[in-house]
Formats: C-alpha cells, sequence, structure tokens
C-alpha cells in the first residue's frame, strides 16, 4: 500500500491537520508532549498505527528542527558542544526504529509512567531545579554516550515523554538551567525524529499530505514557542513542563491498563 495516494480525505480536514500541527508544535517547543496532541488525530482519520505514527514522526521532524534551529541562532545552543549527543542519539534512534517494526512495544507501557511520575514529583519537590546552571555531575562524552544511545533508541522505539526525559536529563547530567536544557532537548528530538522518519519513509509507512499539513503548522508554532522560551525562560517553562509531563502520564496510563 501507499501511504502518499491511499488516502483521500476533504480539503478541510488539511487545514485541521495545519492547525493541530500548529498548536502541538507550540506545545512541544516548550515543553515536549505535541505528539499527544497529534497522534489521536492521525489515528482518528483512520491510518493503520505503522502509517500513524511514521507520518507523526514526519511533522514532528518540522517543529523540532525549527525549535533547533531558533534555539541555535538565539545563541541558547552551540552545535559544536552536543554533536556526539547528535551522533548518539542518531544511532539509538535507529536501534528503536528498527526493533519496533519487529517487535510489540506493550511492555514498556506500564513501566514509563511510573518514570514519568518520578519525574514530576522531583520537579515540583525541587522548585529551584533550571533556575540556573549548576556544576555537572558527568563528563560531556559519558553523558552523550548514554543518554544519546537510551533516549535515542527509546523515542525510535515508543517515544512519548522523550522530551521530558532529555530536559531532566540535561538539568541533573549536565546541570543545565531549564532554558538551556530545552534548548538542547529540541536538537536531541529533531535528530531521533529525522533518523526515525527516514525508516518510517523507506518502509512506506508514511502518509505525506497529513504530514507536509502539520508540518507546515509546526514550523509556526514551534518558531513562536521556541520564542517565548529565549524571552521568559525557567518560570515560563516549568508550569507547562509539569503539566504536560502529567499529560503524557496520565494518557500513557491509561493506554497501559484499559481493557
Amino acid at each position: 500500500m501507499n501511504a502518499m495516494s491511499a488516502y483521500h480525505l476533504p480539503p478541510w480536514t488539511f487545514a485541521a491537520f495545519f492547525g493541530t500541527g500548529l498548536v502541538a508544535g507550540f506545545v512541544d517547543s516548550i515543553a515536549g508532549g505535541g505528539g499527544l496532541i497529534t497522534l489521536p488525530v492521525l489515528l482518528s482519520i483512520g491510518l493503520p498505527p505503522q502509517v500513524a505514527l511514521g507520518t507523526n514522526k514526519l511533522q514532528a521532524t518540522f517543529g523540532s528542527g525549527s525549535a533547533a534551529w531558533h534555539h541555535t541562532q538565539s545563541g541558547v545552543v552551540s552545535l559544536a558542544a552536543c554533536w556526539q549527543g547528535v551522533l548518539f542519539t542518531a544511532i539509538g534512534g535507529v536501534a528503536g526504529t528498527l526493533l519496533v517494526q519487529r517487535l510489540d512495544p506493550n511492555f514498556l507501557k506500564q513501566f514509563i509512567p511510573v518514570i514519568l511520575l518520578v519525574i514530576v514529583g522531583y520537579v515540583l519537590f525541587k522548585p529551584q531545579l533550571g533556575a540556573t546552571d549548576l556544576h555537572p555531575r558527568m563528563t560531556r562524552g559519558l553523558f552523550y554516550f548514554t543518554a544519546g544511545l537510551t533516549l535515542g533508541f527509546y523515542d525510535g522505539f515508543l517515544g512519548p515523554g522523550t522530551g521530558s526525559f532529555w530536559t531532566m536529563a540535561f538539568m541533573l547530567g549536565l546541570g543545565f538551567n531549564l532554558t538551556k536544557a530545552t534548548g538542547y532537548t529540541k536538537v536531541m528530538n529533531f535528530t531521533s525524529n529525522l533518523v526515525s522518519f527516514a525508516l518510517f519513509a523507506m518502509a512506506g509507512h508514511v502518509y505525506y499530505a497529513a504530514g507536509f499539513s502539520m508540518g507546515a503548522g509546526q514550523l509556526i508554532g514551534a518558531k513562536i514557542g521556541s520564542g517565548m522560551v529565549v524571552k521568559r525562560g525557567a518560570k515560563f517553562i516549568r508550569p507547562i513542563f509539569i503539566a504536560m509531563v502529567l499529560a503524557i502520564t496520565l494518557r500513557l496510563l491509561y493506554g497501559a491498563y484499559q481493557k
């Protein structure tokens, strides 16, 4: 089946895709979790799960790419300082995407929400976390090797909460403040989104019309959201970050335990 031509939807649907991408791009660039908005929409139009996942990766590359570019241009992110993270995240993303096409990822669904709840609790009880840069607890090389392979693999294999995991990892491992951690997270998200999309595309699991429509909205939403992150900093990001992690957690708990 050619996912590019197998679906015929009314024109207004693509305007809805654009609007969905706009909202998701804005939210995702600030706190992650945009997939909670886009993936259900793609599934609701009747796309098979593999095609919905592949299409979601396509549109997500626009948002994460736009956010990463904005943070780089604003000086929040130095690509020269995180090339190891890009490399190991790409390797992990390829491995995770290849494996998810062969295994059922359901066994992770009951474990991930628990980890996300721990993240929320930690942020709530550490109100100063991310307010300023702290002393790194790991060398950059070791951090990017460990986090890149692990979180890149997870994003390719399952995905929900990846941005939250990266943000926390940057704050705890390298001592980044929340604004800086959010910026570097977008670079890693873009990396794993891009390699995962490429593999889904090679398997024919992408509905390009929907993906490009959402992607156009993602570009605009991510640009607006990224600008607000740079201008307003941790006090602006923190409540949205907590809200999105809770939303991801509740969604995963519902999917894991519904009968």
